[in-house]
């Protein structure tokens, strides 16, 4: 049986974690950022978590992860 491939565009979005999770880069802090709060810039900063619906299908995106 051959090798299962990675999909090469999620294998550079996503972060798997010790525990199993993934983790992504928040979107919306690339540009058009005067209109935004300072706080709301702050917030996406941080790395977001996928929930566990999204978790099953990013699963199958990243076989070896």
């Amino acid at each position: 049986m051959p090798k299962m491939k990675t999909r090469k565009a999620a294998a550079k979005r996503y972060k798997i974690t010790g525990t199993g999770k993934i983790k992504y880069k928040k979107q919306g802090l690339r540009h058009i950022l005067t209109k935004k709060s300072t706080k709301r810039k702050r917030k996406l900063r941080k790395a977001g978590l996928l929930s566990k619906a999204e978790l099953k299908v990013a699963r199958k995106l990243l076989p070896y992860g």
